[in-house]
């Protein structure tokens, strides 16, 4: 990633909790019965599902409705992931998720207007299973916390009110990763181009830092900031 935060908060560091209110308090107020859909984007082994999680307790902690939604559950299935190759970046960045189907199901019904009528899973990544089951009614009112790679992508364009960015180098996420995973930590093995090179690839075309409403540097895990600035 090119650039550096061109303004953090100030002061001692917050701790994990405090930061997690701290962002809770920017994720707006719905309008009316709409619903209200977050964000929450980076690259693998951010921590993605942790920190919307945590944000999805603060929330409700305060009295509000939250549906939480992982584009882990829109993958594709397996012939169209892998169709350019297991190793293909260009794969990984094209062939992951079934946006169309992500859009029609979860965002677009869960976005102004919408019938708040959504499907909370797309696909079983273990079986790889399509699922499609009985759809949920969302209250009123309901923040939409969905976590997931390549969120400011072009096919969710205009998908929702407030989108977070967990900046995180590739150096620790490669890390994490292995521990989680069993994958190098080296994030230049070739054994982590087709995960890398699709990420650089997202970087490249769509600067994700660059349209989040909040840059969150979530590199250390005890300590996490809000970057309040705009990357260059």
């Amino acid at each position: 990633m090119s650039g550096e935060p061109s303004v953090s908060v100030g002061g001692p560091p917050l701790v994990r909790p405090a930061v997690v209110a701290q962002v809770a308090d920017s994720v707006p107020v719905a309008v009316g019965e709409d619903c209200v859909r977050v964000a929450v984007d980076g690259v693998d082994g951010s921590g993605k599902t942790v920190f919307a999680d945590e944000l999805a307790a603060e929330l409700a902690a305060r009295g509000r409705s939250v549906v939480r939604v992982s584009a882990d559950d829109w993958h594709q299935v397996r012939e169209l992931r892998y169709a350019r190759g297991r190793t293909s970046p260009e794969g990984f960045w094209l062939d992951s998720y079934d946006y169309p189907r992500l859009r029609a199901e979860v965002l677009d019904p869960l976005g102004p207007g919408g019938s708040r009528d959504y499907r909370p899973r797309g696909h079983d990544l273990e079986t790889d299973e399509v699922l499609t089951g009985p759809a949920s009614h969302a209250p009123a009112g309901s923040v939409v916390l969905v976590d997931g790679l390549f969120l400011q992508r072009a096919e969710l364009e205009g998908c929702f009110e407030l989108a977070i960015w967990l900046d995180v180098p590739f150096e620790e996420t490669a890390a994490r990763m292995a521990e989680r995973d069993g994958t190098s930590p080296d994030p230049e093995d070739p054994s982590m181009q087709r995960y890398v090179g699709a990420q650089r690839t997202y970087f490249e075309q769509r600067s994700p830092w660059t349209r989040a409403d909040l840059v969150v540097d979530n590199t250390d895990l005890a300590a996490p900031f809000v970057v309040t600035g705009r990357f260059d």
